[in-house]
């Protein structure tokens, strides 16, 4: 399934920004969804929650030392949301992880910065909103140092990143309805 960007809901100005950015980038970058070290490109993040939608499954990224949510590359596939699943399930260990929609949580633009790999690049992050049970033990990767259920009410004592928080706000307008 080829990404459906018009099923985004912008929500901010933000939203909006990120949208047009997104849109643009993909329809001009013939590379958009390939790993490329030397250009930018789309990536897929998964915020997985538990069924009561009070916590989040947050990995502690061991290239760049920050405490954020599972995803990464899209390798050439379009459908970024499978991307996204199967990024949870290999940084997780979880053994069940379901999508709650189909539609595009979020969208993050950022810098990855300099590296042994290639220039500093743009991450065109695609997130999607996923459901996970606690009780499922959670599997440490060679991408984490650590992971961790984390309550959405403390997400602020691991991340300060407004990208991450900003989905804490999203899954409360979710939630609602």
């Amino acid at each position: 399934m080829q990404i459906d960007l018009a099923s985004f809901v912008s929500q901010s100005d933000r939203d909006l920004e990120n949208h047009m950015r997104i849109s643009d980038f993909i329809a001009g970058e013939p590379k958009a969804f390939e790993n490329d070290p030397v250009t930018s490109h789309v990536t897929g993040s998964a915020f997985v929650v538990n069924s009561e939608r009070s916590h989040v499954v947050l990995t502690h990224h061991r290239k760049l030392k920050r405490w954020l949510q599972l995803g990464g590359h899209c390798d050439g596939v379009r459908d970024v949301l499978f991307v996204a699943q199967r990024e949870a399930y290999e940084e997780s260990g979880l053994s069940w992880i379901r999508p709650l929609s189909s539609a595009i949580f979020d969208i993050d633009i950022h810098e990855i910065p300099e590296n042994a790999k290639g220039p500093a690049h743009l991450h065109y992050d695609m997130r999607f909103l996923f459901e996970a049970d606690m009780r499922d033990p959670l599997k440490i990767t060679d991408e984490s140092d650590d992971l961790a259920w984390v309550a959405l009410d403390r997400l602020e004592d691991y991340t300060d990143e407004h990208s991450v928080l900003v989905m804490r706000d999203k899954l409360r307008a979710f939630a609602q309805g």
